[in-house]
């Protein structure tokens, strides 16, 4: 399958009952043959109005994050967990990410990255470890089959928080020496 596929099946999903109150599902974007996927937890409010993943405030510092480590949208892939926005953006229902793991899956297996990195602690606990804790756990690697995972810090948690900024910034640090290793 291809991503354009995937997309037009994603869609059409009605696998859990977030499709009846989205504007827009909202599947991914970036470089295809990236080496480095980041992957969030779900669609916002600015993401699902416009159709684009990481569009708002969070996503203009996901950008200067990225710039930091000499990255740029162009260089990267990013997905969500889920890909219709949670009502009041609450947290995604496990049954939620269940349903639309099947389709991160295939857009990993399409994009093939050498290293993901979980954005927050819904999409590290989906991904990496159920029982993470992303406070205590960030920034510490894990191979799980062929791909480099590590957790860092929601660009929306550091808008909270100023106080994990400096550990945000050591865990990016952490990804740009490890792309530069495997690349």
């Amino acid at each position: 399958m291809k991503l354009e596929e995937l997309y037009n099946y994603c869609n059409k999903c009605k696998k859990c009952d977030l499709y009846k109150t989205r504007n827009h599902m909202v599947f991914g974007q970036g470089n295809p043959d990236s080496k480095i996927m980041f992957i969030g937890e779900g669609p916002g409010k600015q993401e699902d109005l416009s159709g684009n993943v990481f569009v708002g405030a969070a996503g203009k510092l996901l950008d200067k994050m990225l710039t930091a480590i000499d990255l740029k949208r162009d260089d990267i892939y990013i997905a969500n967990i889920i890909k219709c926005r949670p009502p009041q953006n609450r947290d995604p229902l496990v049954e939620e990410r269940e349903a639309c793991l099947d389709y991160l899956r295939e857009q990993v297996r399409i994009i093939n990255p050498k290293i993901i990195v979980c954005l927050g602690r819904i999409s590290a606990i989906t991904i990496m470890d159920s029982n993470m804790k992303i406070t205590k756990e960030h920034g510490k690697w894990m191979k799980k089959g062929k791909f480099w995972m590590i957790a860092t810090f929601h660009p929306a948690a550091l808008l909270y928080d100023d106080s994990k900024k400096k550990d945000s910034w050591e865990d990016l640090k952490k990804i740009k020496e490890k792309l530069n290793e495997v690349d």
